[in-house]
């Protein structure tokens, strides 16, 4: 039995991940972080990590970035393994990553979901192929109105899973409204659409001449990436100190 503290308890992912959690015989919530309270919660809720005394094994967090050296601060200081689906990540938090992982397991991924993670070592695989028959990349993402990062993380997993197999000769374009020029055959785009309930749709585009070749994902739920959340925490029972991925959850 795996013993989960949620970060984000009360919001509509926490709730989707206590919903799952209780249906699985092999995870149990023990204990919730929010800064708000909710008179149903059938677990003791904290207002920070740091106040809570309850004795867990995993931690699942799929917050805002704002606090993400936070939680991985107390995370290593109370031997918590982590599960971090946070977006918009800055590089120096992705180096903080690295450095909490030394102390404590961290499964740490932009995207929770089996199939997101099996699209990107589809990525992988063809993008050699379609990239040396002259082939452009562009990576379309479309999500609900109140997300806060653009492009999204998975849309970056899914460029850098691109880039390399490409041994990392591509560059990223994000915005091309002030360029006046003919597009890089190297490079690879990003567009972002924000509107609606939108849960997530990522498309991987290959223009070629008189061709073209989508590969597309749709998330009709939270709950595709609340449940690889879990399998994570699950996985990372017993691990040794590092950083994972989600593809390594898989396997």
């Amino acid at each position: 039995m795996v013993r989960i503290i949620l970060n984000g308890c009360n919001g509509a992912m926490g709730k989707m991940l206590a919903n799952i959690i209780a249906q699985d015989e092999q995870a149990q919530v023990v204990a919730g972080i929010d800064i708000t309270q909710a008179a149903d919660t059938p677990f003791p809720v904290f207002e920070s990590i740091k106040e809570c005394d309850v004795e867990a094994d995993a931690l699942i967090d799929f917050t805002v970035s704002k606090i993400t050296d936070m939680v991985l601060d107390q995370c290593a200081q109370k031997g918590l393994a982590l599960v971090l689906a946070t977006t918009g990540l800055s590089d120096e938090q992705l180096a903080h990553v690295q450095e909490a992982g030394k102390t404590i397991p961290i499964v740490q991924s932009y995207n929770m979901s089996l199939g997101i993670n099996t699209l990107a070592k589809i990525v992988e695989l063809i993008t050699p192929v379609l990239a040396d028959a002259g082939f452009d990349i562009e990576i379309v993402e479309r999500h609900h109105r109140r997300k806060l990062d653009a492009p999204s993380g998975t849309a970056i997993m899914l460029g850098n899973a691109a880039n390399k197999s490409l041994n990392g000769e591509y560059h990223f374009v994000f915005d091309r409204s002030e360029r006046r020029e003919k597009r890089d055959p190297k490079e690879i785009g990003f567009s972002a659409v924000r509107g609606g309930t939108i849960v997530g749709v990522h498309d991987v585009i290959y223009a070629g001449e008189d061709e073209v070749i989508e590969l597309n994902h749709q998330a009709f739920s939270r709950g595709v990436f609340a449940k690889g959340a879990v399998q994570a925490a699950k996985f990372l029972q017993g691990k040794e100190p590092g950083v994972y991925t989600m593809r390594d959850v898989i396997g």
